[in-house]
């Protein structure tokens, strides 16, 4: 019997695996993940920004979270010698109505308690030759790293502390009992006393298998993203976004400094036909059916009909992906487009066809499920997992452990700290 199992080996899982134990040293917690690696979907698919949080609304669990993860990340790395790059991120503007748009962002980012600087299209040009704009704002903190790094880093004290992970085992059924939570896979049944799952694209799928009506269904959409060519590695010097449109949910292809010295340029937002989908021909006949049948995926798709449909002709003529570049970055060409893998993000869908735009959790007497974990997720998984590790808490003082358990765990909270989590570097 394991006292908590989690479902997920990503970044927020693992996050999540290496809080709890050092909450709770004595308790025998596993991570399952059914990939033969960690991080082996969002986390190692995503474009290793470390964000500040300029766009999301002020008060919601993103902008709370992304402040925090900004600084738990970057001390977490420095701490565990993992290479990050703090390089800024420029927002450029391009229209006047982009300019307009952008004083929103002005205002938002100082409601989120974020250092800027407004620039005109003359230091705009100074500060990035090959970058033209009527006007940008550069957000200083914005920084760059490789969150398999940082996952593997995770996973490494997680199991020092004496957790442990098994990889290859998926979950196939779940049943919750009055003490305990039975976890079918492949291999065998397993049980523990409480499941947290951080299931990313999988995560409509586990809360079905209680029994519980989800309430959404997850939509993969895969963001498409190519390399430029070795000669233009220098070719910004910060992170460069477009303003976004805010009646689209997406941020618009922007140019992003990797940690091995790069430049990536993406991601675009096409619906996948797979909830794996890395690859534009990858079909799964269940997920398709699934989406077809839910009347919130057919809304979503027709109210966002034309959007969809650019977004796929893009996807499949590459002059149209380099022209949504081109209007802020107009000296790059097809040929310094180079093959790059893409991401799939797990996106939330409610019943009534909204995209779900801030964190969700559900959660039953012995189960609580990350059901929508929007970027920043990866920046973020430190303060989610310390949130999720306070629900946790008060799921065991509603269920306890054993008595000697008890006492055990209560000893290690007196000292005003969850175990020895400050020494890791958060």
């Amino acid at each position: 019997m394991y006292d908590f199992a989690i479902a997920g080996g990503g970044i927020v899982g693992i996050s999540t695996a290496m809080q709890l134990i050092s909450c709770y040293p004595d308790a025998r917690i596993v991570v399952l993940e059914k990939e033969r690696r960690l991080a082996q979907h969002q986390t190692g698919h995503n474009s290793g920004v470390i964000h500040a949080g300029v766009y999301y609304k002020p008060g919601s669990l993103k902008a709370h979270f992304c402040l925090a993860g900004n600084q738990a990340t970057k001390a977490f790395c420095t701490a565990q010698k993992i290479p990050w790059l703090q390089c800024g991120k420029m927002l450029v503007a391009t229209t006047p109505l982009e300019m307009e748009r952008m004083e929103a962002l002005w205002k938002r980012s100082k409601a989120n308690g974020l250092e800027r600087e407004w620039l005109s299209a003359g230091e705009l040009a100074r500060r990035e030759p090959n970058i033209t704009g009527l006007g940008g704002i550069f957000v200083p903190s914005s920084s760059i790293v490789d969150y398999h790094k940082v996952t593997v880093a995770m996973a490494r004290v997680f199991t020092e502390a004496g957790g442990e992970i098994r990889l290859q085992t998926e979950i196939l059924g779940l049943r919750e009992e009055a003490d305990r939570v039975t976890l079918v896979t492949a291999q065998e049944e397993l049980a523990s006393r409480y499941l947290i799952a951080c299931s990313g694209l999988m995560a409509d799928r586990l809360v079905s298998m209680l029994g519980i009506e989800p309430g959404f269904i997850i939509c993969p959409f895969r963001g498409e993203y190519f390399r430029l060519d070795a000669q233009h590695n220098h070719f910004v010097n910060h992170l460069i976004y477009p303003i976004p449109d805010p009646a689209v949910p997406f941020l618009g292809i922007h140019l992003t400094r990797t940690i091995d010295g790069g430049v990536t340029v993406g991601p675009n937002a096409v619906l996948a036909w797979r909830r794996e989908g890395y690859r534009k021909s990858a079909i799964s006949c269940r997920d398709l059916f699934e989406m077809a049948c839910n009347a919130g995926v057919r809304k979503l798709l027709k109210q966002n009909f034309s959007l969809g449909i650019n977004e796929m002709k893009n996807s499949f003529f590459k002059q149209g992906y380099l022209r949504q570049v081109q209007k802020y970055c107009p000296s790059l060409q097809l040929a310094d487009l180079q093959p790059y893998p893409a991401g799939v993000r797990a996106q939330a869908v409610s019943a009534d066809g909204k995209l779900i735009d801030d964190f969700l959790f559900v959660a039953s007497e012995r189960t609580l499920h990350v059901c929508n974990a929007p970027s920043p997720a990866a920046t973020s998984a430190i303060p989610i997992g310390q949130h999720i590790v306070e629900r946790v808490k008060e799921m065991v003082k509603r269920h306890p452990l054993s008595v000697a358990r008890r006492g055990r765990f209560s000893r290690s909270r007196r000292g005003g700290e969850c175990g020895s989590a400050a020494k890791h570097g958060f």
